[in-house]
């Protein structure tokens, strides 16, 4: 065997040796704080042994066990405060693995929870984290209002490192949306309260953001001075990124002047500095720097070879924005030297990375969705076995003092015990009634998700971008209320109506708009206090516009108006469309071959069902088919009768 194949075998072992260690001592730490009684000290030991071992459960890709476990204590204690800060802790670690959509759910569950313990500084912390989260995902308007919130709450408490955070993601907020002056202010604000702070990371930031904002008013002298004292702490700092990222920046300010010299004298800095960053991204992207400004001095030839060793590092590291870019930028050179082909097929290729990236956001979407869904449901596990062990405190309590009356009282605990025999299997019956009614229930999202998806698919298929986003960011937020709906057996008419109104509008832009929707409310209903089942008249809806709206001719409008009466104790929803008629539709099911049966039409009419046999009321679903007097079919309508319930 050769040295050097002796040498790998030795650093495998050690590195095997290494992590077996740090394994044992994980889980050695885990064992002694689970040893501890539960209490808040244990909460505290969980918290601190989770940071501390952060990076090491990064490395394994797993879940933190620390904090998990930490989690757990802390809803069986109801510490709403730990809650809090233990959500803070999941969703940063999600959002420093660009999990933004996950982070944002964590992120807004820590912060009903520091509401609920009416934690000031807790719910300062989880509104900066939250609009950090929507900054990522480009909601900046959500995100604006986040730290704005957290920005007057801190001033309140006097909290400067929140003051801070909030002030410089305002700042970037608006520079993001070109209101360069008020960015200038705010970074002006937040570099004030760090130098008071002595805090150097943040002043760095604060300079480096300052001279963005003048580089994009033109102002590059003076956006150059900026980036030079950002510079200057950050050599201070002996912090590589942040040299690095200066670096960059004034190799752009200088290649903007046109003073290419000082541009490469920058650049070359840049990719010195970049050697010494762990993230390899960076020495891809002064590689490419180098080439683009090499490009525009007209020295193609070099300026290629830069551009290539960036697609080489970022080809071994699988960096594929990194890869587009760089693609993209040969194309641009090639271009530039009149290399019509050679320009041609480094657009392709670019292309090619654009098309793969965007699949894996829209992947990494649905992941994330499908996460937030995964842990909801543990979280009304935990709910549901706490609320169990509470009943089976009182039944014990309950059995306890019958029996002790039982001696004495035997004529009535045999009276009794029959009632309580006999109201026990009415509330079991009634218990096993609504877990197949949450069975119904829970069917509808996977059976919506499938529908939707597709039309997702269909959009990035065909390279529609800005339709498919707008569909996903729609998609994104039907699905968030879906899971919030869905966990009850109820939800208020003002809820499921909007739900209801942000699926159509999925449907309109999946129907290129071909129907018009009307509401029709009766003016004695108070959408905040009468109660529906959730995704009730979806199907039924859905149904409406795929089996009879979009069959229509493409000269005829298609109508469908949703009406709500309120008469005695039932709520009346009907829903008409002027469709083509079930007659023609069937013959078009037929025609096409397809037999299936409808899931979601299914699984309404057994939740319809159920909900009658639970509360012993009038629950009907009649479908009417509608004709003209030649008896010529203009559409269908559907009525169905639930029991009015209200919040009181």
């Amino acid at each position: 065997m050769s040295i050097k194949g002796v040498c790998i075998i030795c650093l495998l072992f050690l590195s095997y040796n290494l992590w077996a260690q740090d394994s044992l001592q994980v889980y050695r730490q885990l064992e002694q704080i689970r040893s501890m009684r539960p209490d808040t000290a244990k909460l505290s030991a969980y918290l601190k042994a989770g940071r501390s071992n952060s990076r090491y459960f990064d490395q394994q890709k797993q879940e933190n066990l620390f904090w998990q476990e930490g989690l757990l204590l802390a809803h069986q204690l109801h510490y709403s405060k730990g809650v809090a800060v233990l959500y803070n802790e999941i969703g940063t670690s999600k959002r420093n693995k660009s999990l933004y959509l996950i982070a944002e759910d964590f992120h807004e569950k820590a912060l009903k929870a520091a509401e609920d313990a009416k934690d000031t500084l807790q719910i300062v912390i989880a509104l900066n984290n939250v609009g950090v989260d929507c900054r990522r995902q480009d909601k900046l308007q959500k995100a604006f209002d986040y730290h704005v919130r957290a920005l007057k709450l801190a001033e309140q408490i006097g909290d400067i490192r929140n003051i801070c955070i909030a002030t410089n993601s305002i700042g970037n907020i608006q520079l993001s949306t070109e209101r360069y002056d008020e960015a200038i202010e705010h970074f002006n604000e937040a570099l004030a309260l760090e130098e008071k702070s002595n805090n150097p990371l943040g002043m760095a930031i604060n300079l480096g953001n300052l001279g963005y904002a003048y580089q994009s008013k033109k102002k590059l002298d003076l956006a150059i001075q900026y980036f030079k004292r950002s510079l200057a702490v950050n050599q201070q700092l002996n912090n590589p990124t942040g040299m690095a990222i200066c670096y960059n920046a004034l190799g752009a300010a200088y290649k903007e002047k046109k003073e290419y010299d000082h541009a490469m004298v920058y650049l070359q800095n840049a990719l010195e500095a970049n050697e010494k960053v762990e993230d390899k991204v960076h020495v891809a992207e002064s590689y490419l720097n180098i080439g683009k400004l090499l490009g525009a001095q007209g020295k193609h030839e070099e300026a290629r070879k830069y551009m290539q060793q960036s697609i080489e590092v970022s080809n071994f590291w699988g960096f594929k924005s990194m890869l587009m870019d760089a693609w993209k930028g040969l194309a641009e050179d090639y271009k530039a030297a009149g290399d019509f082909k050679r320009s041609l097929e480094a657009a392709d290729k670019s292309l090619l990375y654009k098309d793969s990236i965007l699949d894996e956001k829209a992947s990494m979407a649905i992941t994330q969705m499908q996460a937030i869904y995964e842990v909801d449901r543990k979280d009304n596990q935990i709910r549901a076995l706490e609320h169990d062990k509470i009943i089976n405190n009182l039944r014990t309590r309950r059995n306890v003092i019958i029996t002790f009356f039982l001696g004495a009282f035997l004529l009535m605990g045999f009276i009794g015990g029959f009632w309580y025999i006999r109201h026990r299997n009415l509330e079991a019956k009634k218990q096993t009634l609504q877990l197949e009614l949450k069975s119904l229930r829970s069917q509808m999202n996977p059976h919506f998700i499938f529908n939707s998806l597709s039309s997702i698919h269909r959009y990035i298929w065909s390279n529609n971008q800005e339709e498919a986003s707008d569909y996903l960011t729609k998609f994104s937020r039907l699905m968030r209320l879906i899971l919030d709906n869905t966990q009850h057996t109820f939800v208020t008419l003002n809820k499921e109506l909007e739900s209801l109104k942000l699926y159509l509008d999925l449907e309109s832009l999946r129907c290129n708009g071909i129907f018009e929707c009307r509401f029709f409310i009766d003016a004695g209903i108070n959408e905040e206090e009468v109660l529906i089942p959730p995704m009730i008249l979806q199907p039924y809806v859905e149904n409406a516009i795929w089996h009879g709206l979009v069959h229509k001719q493409p000269t005829e409008k298609g109508l469908l108006d949703i009406e709500m009466l309120l008469e005695k104790r039932s709520l009346i929803c009907t829903i008409t469309d002027n469709g083509i008629g079930r007659k023609k539709a069937m013959e078009i099911k037929e025609r096409k071959g397809k037999a299936h049966t409808s899931v979601g039409m299914k699984v309404t009419e057994g939740r319809i069902d159920l909900i009658r046999k639970i509360n012993n009321k009038e629950a009907t679903v009649t479908v009417t088919d509608l004709e003209d007097e030649q008896g010529n079919a203009t559409g269908t309508q559907v009525t169905i009768v639930l029991p009015a319930e209200f919040v009181f």
